[in-house]
C-alpha cells in the first residue's frame, strides 16, 4: 500500500478513467478552506472533474466557483445525488454530519471521500463501512498525514524490520490554537475534543505503520481547562494523555491538546523506538505543514526527508485516482473502524 499511495497521489495520470473512459465526475459537499483545498488539488492533478458544489454558506460556494467556474452549484447533498453523472462525493462538513451524509451518498451508488472523523463513534463508523461494502464503492477518509513524504519514509523503515523489536511509540499533537467553530465544543456534535480532532491522525499513523495489531488495553486521562473530566459531563477535552498496549509488547503513548502554551504554534510527532534504533515523523519549527523524517542510531540523527512537500489534498487525489481506475470497496476501510475503536476506549465509551 505504501508505494501506491505516494505514486498515485504524486502524479495521477490524466488518462486514468472510469468505465466511461474519463476521470470521475465529482460533487463537493462543503467547500470551506479544507473542502476547497481538496477540490483544487483533485482538479490540479486531473484526478477528477469538479462537476457540482454545495455549501450552506454562500460565500464558500462563491469562492469555490471562482476556482472552478465550470462547476454547477446545487442546494444540497440530495440534489447532488440526483445527478446520474456524479461518480463520487467529497464531504467536508461538520463532524456530526459525516456518517449520515457518507451513508446517503454510498447508498445512492456514489464513491465517497470524507473528512475525518468518519463517525463520531465506532457504531457510526461501522455503518458507513458496511454501506460502502454493500454498494461496492470506494470509501476514503482524509487521514492526510499518511500521504506526507516524511511519513512515507517512516513507514518504510518500520515495515522493513530494521528497527528490530519496536517496543515504544510516542505520539504528540499539541496545537497552540483551538477550533474557531462552536460545534467543536459540543460532544454530541463533535464526538469529542482534541483526541478525535487531532489524536485520530496519530493513532491512525501508529496502527497503520504497525499493520494494525490487536489493542490489548487502553488507559486515558482527559482534561478541560486544567481539570480532569469524563465525556459523561458533557464537556470536550482540550488535553489528553493515553497509554495503549499493543500486541507484541509495544507501548503506545499519546498526548494531544488544544490551546496549549507550547511556545510555538504546533508540536506534531510520531516516533518509533526499537531495539535497533528509532525513526520519527515530526514537524519543523512549529509548522503545521512542514515535516521531516529522521532515523536515529544511538546519539546520531540521519535525516531521511525534508520540506518542501505539497501534501495537502494528496489523500483525496489518491482516492480519486483509484476511483478513476475502477476500484470498488476495499477492505482497507476496516482500518477506520479499528481507529474508531481505540478512540472510543480513550473516551471510555
Amino acid at each position: 500500500m505504501t508505494e501506491t499511495i505516494l505514486d498515485k497521489a504524486e502524479a495521477p495520470s490524466a488518462s486514468s478513467s472510469t468505465t466511461s473512459g474519463q476521470p470521475p465526475r465529482l460533487g463537493f459537499l462543503g467547500v470551506g478552506w479544507i473542502g476547497r483545498n481538496r477540490m483544487e488539488a483533485i482538479s490540479k492533478y486531473k484526478a477528477g472533474e469538479v462537476a457540482y458544489i454545495a455549501d450552506t454558506a454562500p460565500q464558500n460556494a462563491e469562492e469555490a466557483l471562482k476556482s472552478e467556474p465550470g462547476a454547477k452549484q446545487v442546494s444540497s447533498l440530495e440534489a447532488m445525488l440526483q445527478q446520474p453523472e456524479v461518480n463520487g462525493v467529497v464531504i467536508a462538513t461538520p463532524s456530526a454530519f459525516h456518517a449520515e451524509q457518507s451513508t446517503l451518498a454510498l447508498k445512492a451508488g456514489k464513491h465517497v471521500f470524507c473528512q475525518k472523523p468518519l463517525g463520531r463513534n465506532v457504531e457510526e463508523t461501522k455503518r458507513v463501512v458496511e454501506a460502502a461494502r454493500s454498494q461496492n464503492k470506494l470509501l476514503g477518509v482524509d487521514l492526510s498525514y499518511r500521504h506526507t513524504k516524511a511519513m512515507q519514509e517512516v513507514y518504510k523503515v518500520v515495515q522493513s524490520g530494521e528497527l528490530g523489536q519496536i517496543y515504544a511509540i510516542e505520539l504528540v499533537f499539541h496545537n497552540a490554537y483551538g477550533p474557531d467553530k462552536a460545534w467543536f465544543y459540543e460532544p454530541k456534535l463533535s464526538g469529542g475534543g482534541c483526541v478525535i480532532d487531532l489524536g485520530v491522525h496519530l493513532v491512525d499513523l501508529a496502527l497503520w505503520s504497525m499493520n494494525f495489531p490487536e489493542v490489548k488495553q487502553v488507559q486515558s486521562h482527559l482534561y478541560a481547562k486544567g481539570k480532569p473530566i469524563s465525556m459523561a459531563e458533557g464537556k470536550v477535552e482540550d488535553y489528553a494523555a493515553a497509554h495503549i498496549e499493543l500486541e507484541g509488547n509495544t507501548l503506545l503513548q499519546l498526548s494531544c491538546s488544544w490551546n496549549l502554551p507550547a511556545g510555538q504554534e504546533a508540536i506534531i510527532s510520531a516516533t518509533f523506538y526499537g531495539t535497533n534504533g528509532g525513526v520519527a515523523f515530526k514537524n519543523v519549527k512549529g509548522s503545521f505543514y512542514d515535516f521531516v523524517a529522521e532515523r536515529y542510531h544511538g546519539t546520531k540523527t540521519e535525516q531521511l526527508c525534508a520540506p518542501p512537500d505539497e501534501w495537502m489534498g494528496r489523500a483525496g487525489v489518491a482516492w480519486a485516482a483509484r476511483v478513476a481506475k475502477g476500484e470498488g470497496f476495499s477492505e482497507e476501510a476496516e482500518e477506520y473502524v479499528k481507529v474508531a475503536e481505540v478512540l472510543d476506549k480513550i473516551y471510555g465509551r
